[in-house]
């Protein structure tokens, strides 16, 4: 996307006419103008010369955007020192202005025609009962306001030309309207006084029927709006700009053997810098010596500093705490983590949001049409038999109380704070369009390892047989796995490690394929593996496998170890749920979101790890293309996003209507996501749910008010309310209010409680029935393992345990409940065991066989392995 700052735009007319002049564009995908940030955004190969002549002969100005993607060559700094200053705010300070020169001769203004003509506050002589004198300072001090705010007219009357009017067109022709029939009363008053047929009453009357207040109010108080509105959307750009400041400047890099201090774009990959306590770290990189606290809540939101050593990785604009670390370049530039977040927040505030585009069609008809209102106004009360004085006024009055700002500004604002919020908790979110639809999915599929599990397996359980310790056993495992590269052995290195115990020496190490290891320690032989591999050489005491039995069920890894003969131990290890997992999971399922684990381990494995996290449905033995086909069947069913980690989740992210991406994942993973969550906790899918929803939920207010203000007030400016009269000052006060509200309630999403899940509801309408059809039949069949796959046709049995049966009534209840479920065809139940022996033709979903049991006021506790 090649990036454009847009001047001269006012309203949502403006953005449209933009967007419009820009898209006849020959070359051009897609175009995206923004109002709030002044921007726009073009896909697509078209010449960039050609684009801006568009702008221009639209009647806007338009230049290449520093350090966009076709501009030139710029490194990272020199991009972010570009995107910081686009979005410093330029106008307020130039509002500002003008608004004080503007007050200056309102106030005079204003004393005259309200201080004097109404309440009788004193003048000097020259002016007292002067009203051919007061009426021409009148119109000097219009003039001049006028004068002072010359762009409405300027940029009004050029739009009116081009055939595009927006709403400076708008305040333009309100104040001129005003202006042009009290100078022509002025030029009847001269008349008057010529032949000799003024006298006091004649002129007072001509006299109230001057609009020079009118004519120097409408811009004035327009740009009290302007400023407001100016300042509140300067407010929605802080978490970006604030988020740019961070950005580091400088980096001490060690050169042959010196510490030297140079540009942030002179780091190349591999050099070794060094950071200080409370420095910032300037690119991203992995320690290499030293230790320390960092301060990483620039990227993630968390504040909680992280402690890193050794080997651990460290990322831009992060601030190191407490010790001095020197670490090793590994992205620099636009690379680093920091860049691609500031790259991904800017983007996403340049695109626009599908809700966005009821207003624009509205804002594109909205100028036009209002100007035809009040024409249609201005002569429904003349033929009325109306003066031309009162006609105009209403007219007039149309004019300016109409409001297109509004609506353009109430979706970007909304959005834009979204984001910001988003950002400042560790959620990024691509495009507009992903911050939109993110609180409308319906279900939610999670890979297992690296998403529900921390993908790190680690020791559970230390069962040592009798006469050993559990140290004896780890220290035994300690020196046998150190050997070894496998996940598993780690996991019991690291443990061994933890509990700071020093392995043997071994020889003649081993690593018995399929079976597991075998080494000397000193004199003795010592064996690892599995129950069956070490069941052949020693014996397996009955009660310790049965414990082994019972962590399996558990979905854990049993390891076996024995010494000469004898059985040492046993070791459980496992890849464990992420702490706040199953918290996560439980909020997902608050906001009416149904949840589906997707893995590629065996379904024993899959049922455990499931049962602990909460998950409404378990699909195991899906292959990595198979996860894509799972999405795919889901989606029958409503609008589903897939949160991975992995590259093996990269096609199912893309298939997904949203994709998450868990933030310590691949690049591939990422690149293929639409929201990121920085800090990988699994409670941000819900915080990204719920900012999604609070977001759209702002948007629909701020539009409800922009449609309701003009449905209500443009009536009434005509004239349409029995008993109610509005004067242009009046519209005008209403229309400066209008934008300002739509910004300050955009504005409150900054109180958004991202992680408050006190107030979740489903969404109206759209909660997902949790009802287990023939739609997700087909789906659990298209995605199960090929084991699964292949029992369609054919009966197979299962058992499933069942607490709460007391009797032969109970066995009755729990045997029609799980009839009701596809694909079971009979059931046997037994309340003294506690189960019900089920058979099928096709593999029955475990959710809707749970749902079945727990209606029919049994407990559903499992399937038994």
């Amino acid at each position: 996307m090649t990036q454009y700052t847009v001047t001269g735009m006012s309203c949502a007319s403006c953005q449209a006419h933009v967007e419009k002049a820009v898209s006849k564009v020959p070359g051009v995908k897609a175009v995206s103008v923004s109002l709030l940030t002044n921007s726009m955004g073009v896909e697509g190969t078209a010449d960039s010369a050609a684009v801006i002549a568009a702008v221009e002969k639209a009647g806007y100005g338009a230049s290449l955007r520093e350090g966009s993607a076709k501009s030139s060559e710029r490194s990272a700094s020199a991009r972010l020192r570009a995107e910081e200053e686009a979005l410093k705010d330029h106008t307020t300070p130039k509002l500002v202005r003008r608004l004080e020169y503007s007050v200056f001769f309102l106030a005079v203004l204003i004393y005259i025609t309200m201080g004097h003509n109404m309440w009788g506050w004193p003048l000097p002589a020259f002016l007292s009962h002067n009203h051919l004198g007061l009426a021409l300072t009148q119109m000097l001090l219009a003039a001049a306001v006028m004068i002072i705010n010359k762009d409405f007219f300027t940029s009004g009357f050029k739009s009116l030309f081009h055939g595009a009017p927006n709403m400076d067109a708008l305040v333009a022709l309100g104040s001129s309207v005003s202006f042009g029939w009290s100078i022509y009363i002025f030029y009847r008053m001269t008349v008057l006084v010529t032949h000799g047929t003024a006298n006091m009453d004649l002129m007072s009357l001509y006299h109230n029927q001057l609009y020079f207040e009118s004519a120097a109010m409408i811009p004035a108080l327009i740009t009290v709006g302007k400023t407001l509105e100016s300042l509140s959307k300067g407010r929605t750009t802080d978490a970006l700009k604030n988020l740019m400041k961070m950005a580091p400047k400088t980096a001490s890099v060690e050169r042959n053997g010196q510490m030297v201090t140079v540009g942030i774009d002179e780091v190349k990959s591999g050099d070794i810098f060094v950071v200080k306590p409370g420095e910032a770290i300037p690119v991203d990189g992995m320690i290499v010596e030293g230790s320390t606290a960092v301060d990483e809540s620039a990227l993630t939101g968390e504040s909680i500093p992280v402690d890193k050593t050794s080997g651990d990785a460290v990322s831009a604009a992060t601030i190191n705490q407490s010790g001095f670390i020197r670490a090793r370049a590994t992205r620099v530039g636009e690379d680093t983590t920091f860049s691609q977040i500031v790259q991904m927040v800017s983007d996403a505030a340049a695109t626009k949001a599908p809700i966005a585009k009821i207003a624009d069609k509205v804002s594109g008809i909205f100028v036009p049409a209002v100007i035809v209102i009040a024409a249609v106004v201005l002569a429904g009360w003349l033929l009325t038999g109306h003066p031309l004085a009162a006609s105009l006024e209403h007219a007039i009055t149309v004019l300016v109380i109409s409001c297109p700002c509004a609506l353009g500004l109430a979706t970007p604002v909304a959005i834009m704070v979204g984001n910001g919020m988003g950002a400042k908790n560790g959620i990024l979110f691509k495009t507009s369009e992903a911050l939109e639809n993110t609180g409308r999915i319906q279900i939610v599929a999670l890979d297992k390892t690296g998403t529900i599990t921390a993908g790190k397996p680690e020791v559970t359980d230390v069962l040592p047989a009798a006469g050993r310790t559990e140290d004896d056993l780890l220290s035994l495992a300690y020196a046998l796995e150190m050997q070894s590269e496998h996940p598993l052995a780690r996991a019991v290195v690291s443990e061994a490690e933890k509990r700071h115990l020093q392995p043997e020496k071994v020889h003649d190490f081993k690593a018995l394929s399929g079976n597991g290891l075998t080494a000397s320690i000193g004199t003795s032989i010592v064996h690892g593996g599995s129950d069956s591999y070490i069941g052949s050489i020693a014996v397996i005491p009955g009660d310790l496998q049965k414990k082994a039995d019972a962590l399996a069920e558990q979905g854990k890894t049993p390891l076996f170890f024995e010494q000469d003969g004898r059985l040492a131990g046993i070791i459980a290890v496992a890849d464990v749920i992420k702490p706040d997992s199953a918290q996560a999971i439980r909020e997902l399922q608050k906001m009416g979101i149904e949840t589906v684990m997707l893995t590629g381990d065996n379904e024993r494995t899959a049922r455990a790890i499931g049962r602990q996290a909460g998950v409404n449905r378990i699909i195991a033995g899906v292959l990595p293309d198979g996860k894509e086909a799972v999405i795919r069947d889901l989606q029958k069913r409503g609008k589903v996003a897939m949160v991975g980690d992995g590259i093996n989740d990269a096609p199912a992210l893309t298939r997904a209507d949203i994709g998450i991406a868990i933030g310590a994942g691949t690049d591939v993973a990422i690149d293929s996501a639409d929201v990121v969550l920085m800090n990988s906790k699994l409670t941000d899918v819900s915080g990204a749910v719920r900012l999604s929803r609070a977001t759209i939920r702002n948007i629909h207010e701020n539009l409800f008010w922009a449609f309701a203000y003009n449905a209500l007030l443009i009536p009434m400016a005509a004239g349409l309310y029995p008993g109610i009269h509005l004067n242009p000052m009046w519209g005008a006060a209403a229309m400066a209010l209008s934008s300002f509200t739509v910004c300050m309630n955009a504005l409150r999403l900054n109180f958004a409680k991202v992680h408050d899940a006190a107030h979740d509801r489903p969404m109206k309408k759209k909660a997902l029935e949790m009802k287990t059809k023939a739609a997700s039949s087909d789906a659990s069949m298209a995605a199960a393992s090929p084991d699964d796959r292949q029992t369609a046709g054919r009966t197979e049995t299962e058992t499933v345990l069942v607490g709460g049966m007391m009797c032969e009534n109970c066995e009755r209840h729990v045997m029609n409940a799980l009839k009701s479920v596809d694909g079971i065809v009979s059931v046997k139940a037994d309340h003294k065991t506690g189960k019900a022996i089920v058979t099928y033709t096709s593999k029955p979903d475990e959710t809707a066989m749970k749902q079945a049991i727990e209606d029919a006021d049994y407990e559903y506790e499992g399937v038994q392995a």
